[in-house]
């Protein structure tokens, strides 16, 4: 068997292998991160003369700088395994006291990770689940950005008509962004024709706001103590339009994971509560349910099972949640999980049982979406739909 660790980096990659014998094939080998790079990594394994089955490669999880090298890999048949950046971490300060630290010496723990561990070949996940996967975490970064920009809107508002938020549902409703794109200051809007105002309220409350609410809102404007400020509405003006432009772009985000999940057609869907944004994020995250042999593995993976602390006579009785796993797929559950709970029974009733326990709400909430991973695991792994038990 060849065992070869690749240590990852932007511009190179630098290239270790032995054999089950310990015999160094490589000692260190640097390529390009392109094409001939890739090709001459592919001839220099190649040369073993051993059938790519017995060919393992190991490299780390180092986000998008491991994709196109670990795609190239599989697309060639080999054996390719990715590991933890954490697991080669704690490998490496095991094998010595030193602090040393090198992309030679990382290679070389790779491979012989290959060798000591227990670990999983990598599977080439579907065309869905990998375009999934792109669209969910673009989605989220858009979604933090737009919450930014939210938190710019709420002080704007304060400083230029502080007394608005205090009559609507939210100040980041459309129909209060676009009164506020096209009368940005408090001016404006008490010196706005009635009729005009009604329009605009009725058109993006859809009917919700009327001609009283518009006489509310010019009232309140005329004794406002906003401050008239052109630089301040100016700012106001391009924090609604940005607001209103990552909005678009993540309907047109979820119209996409809409078609992409349906085409999947997965038994979680079946469960109440689980949308096709969450639905697209478990997907996407979990991948291939076969590489978890167990719904605690999963759970592990989400980052959701407690950490332990037990030494001589003493055992932590209280311990916090490890959070090492993935930070989209515990947030696309925890989500899920209150959802799920409006909607059915079974998961509300589990849950009040763990607020009558004396619980806090998250901590109730958490020990759900443990029940509600077991259930995801059980029904991936058979293909069966979820049967509903209703709140009553």
């Amino acid at each position: 068997m060849i065992y070869v660790g690749i240590d990852v980096a932007k511009d190179k990659h630098d290239c270790f292998a032995m054999n089950s014998d310990g015999e160094i094939l490589i000692e260190r080998m640097t390529i390009q991160n392109n094409f001939d790079g890739f090709n001459s990594l592919f001839n220099s394994i190649s040369q073993f003369n051993e059938s790519f089955e017995n060919i393992k490669v190991g490299l780390e999880a180092t986000g998008h700088y491991s994709n196109n090298i670990l795609n190239f890999l599989a697309s060639k048949g080999f054996n390719v395994y990715v590991i933890n950046p954490l697991q080669t971490n704690l490998y490496r300060k095991g094998q010595s006291l030193r602090k040393t630290k090198t992309d030679k010496l990382d290679a070389r723990f790779i491979a012989t990770m290959l060798i000591t561990e227990n670990l999983k070949p990598y599977s080439n996940l579907s065309y869905h689940i990998s375009e999934l996967k792109s669209l969910v975490r673009h989605r989220f970064r858009l979604v933090h950005e737009r919450s930014k920009f939210k938190t710019s809107l709420s002080r704007l508002v304060t400083l230029v008509f502080p007394e608005l938020e205090k009559i609507v549902w939210s100040i980041s409703q459309n129909s209060v962004l676009y009164l506020l794109n096209e009368l940005p200051s408090v001016k404006e809007i008490s010196e706005c024709n009635l009729k005009h105002l009604t329009a605009v309220l009725e058109k993006y409350s859809k009917g919700k706001y009327s001609r009283d609410k518009a006489i509310e809102i010019r009232e309140l404007a005329r004794k406002s103590i906003g401050t008239n400020s052109r630089s301040l509405s100016f700012e106001l003006k391009q924090v609604i339009q940005t607001i209103l432009f990552l909005q678009s772009q993540i309907d047109d985000i979820d119209k996409e994971l809409k078609n992409l999940v349906d085409e999947l057609n997965s038994p979680i869907m079946s469960i109440p509560g689980i949308s096709y944004v969450s639905a697209a994020f478990i997907l996407a995250e979990i991948g291939d349910i076969n590489n978890f042999d167990s719904p605690a593995k999963l759970q592990a993976f989400a980052g959701l099972d407690p950490s332990t602390y037990q030494s001589g006579k003493y055992s932590a009785t209280h311990s916090q949640m490890v959070k090492r796993g993935s930070k989209y797929l515990r947030w696309a559950l925890l989500n899920a999980t209150r959802l799920v709970c409006m909607r059915d029974k079974t998961f509300n009733d589990y849950k009040n049982s763990k607020l009558a326990e004396g619980k806090h709400y998250f901590v109730a909430l958490s020990h759900t979406t443990k029940k509600l991973i077991r259930v995801i695991y059980y029904l991936l792994k058979t293909n069966n739909s979820y049967q509903l038990s209703k709140v009553a």
